[in-house]
């Protein structure tokens, strides 16, 4: 046994994981689940003999239906079939019971899928048989039908061309967004170490406008320095001016104690001479 992955129709299917799932006849019927982002709030049914997805309903987004790990079944009341559903988490538990109605007209017989090879093999078996018990005219139409089937056969290998080209131009896609999916997620981590340079330059930035303000107040403080120094400097020349007023004043008095020390010095010569 392998498991096979057939080609799928009708609404697009979200991925999502932690849901439920019950079979009614035909009828595959998925509830909630979710993905990283939320809750899924389809009701999703796939047609499993034509293997085509259709929304059964929706429900609001934090309703307990699209939660994750809830549990469903099928049984029938009163002749109506029905699914029911219960629990479920989507950020709380829940413990409520709902039941959703399905449409008649599912087979109550399931159906057996086989791979084109076995199916192939039980059909010409099947006609064989069929062959061996028909009368002359019979075999004559069924050999008619076969000339139609042949003629058919061209028609069938130009759709299985086109449906081999559909599924190659899906792969390509499919292979083309994963190298889109693998840019993005590289473009986020450059993003991110940008942003941890911008957040370390900025706080540089910070640093160096901090050291800046202390040199422009000392600066300041210099020019206030350097001003009254020049102000001092300005009045120099005055100041000289009185130095040197003073210095012959001083020497002017100098020369008056000199003369006056001469004087009382004859004169006590005088005195002295005049007694002898």
């Amino acid at each position: 046994m392998e498991w096979s992955e057939p080609q799928t129709q009708g609404d697009v299917v979200t991925p999502r994981a932690g849901h439920a799932g019950t079979a009614v006849g035909e009828t595959w019927y998925i509830v909630g689940g979710g993905d990283n982002k939320s809750g899924a709030r389809e009701t999703l049914k796939l047609n499993m003999s034509k293997l085509v997805w259709s929304v059964a309903t929706n429900v609001q987004e934090r309703d307990p239906l699209a939660s994750e790990g809830l549990s469903i079944c099928s049984t029938t009341v009163n002749g109506e079939r029905l699914l029911v559903a219960f629990g479920g988490y989507n950020g709380k538990y829940h413990n409520e019971v709902f039941f959703l109605k399905c449409k008649p007209g599912y087979s109550k017989q399931p159906r057996i899928f086989q791979s084109p090879a076995a199916a192939a093999a039980a059909a010409s078996v099947t006609a064989a048989y069929a062959l061996a018990n028909m009368t002359d005219s019979e075999k004559s139409d069924a050999l008619q039908m076969e000339s139609k089937d042949i003629n058919q056969a061209p028609v069938q290998t130009s759709l299985q061309v086109a449906v081999d080209a559909l599924t190659a131009e899906k792969k390509n896609l499919e292979s083309k967004l994963a190298e889109v999916r693998a840019e993005n997620l590289r473009i986020k981590g450059n993003l991110h170490e940008m942003s941890i340079s911008h957040s370390e330059l900025s706080m540089e930035l910070q640093s160096v406008q901090g050291q800046l303000q202390a040199e422009r107040s000392r600066c300041s403080k210099l020019e206030l320095q350097i001003a009254e120094i020049q102000r001092r400097l300005e009045s120099l020349p005055s100041i000289e001016l009185e130095l040197d007023a003073l210095r012959r004043q001083k020497s002017s008095w100098q020369n008056d104690l000199v003369d006056t020390q001469k004087q009382r010095s004859q004169g006590l010569w005088q005195r002295m001479a005049g007694t002898t």
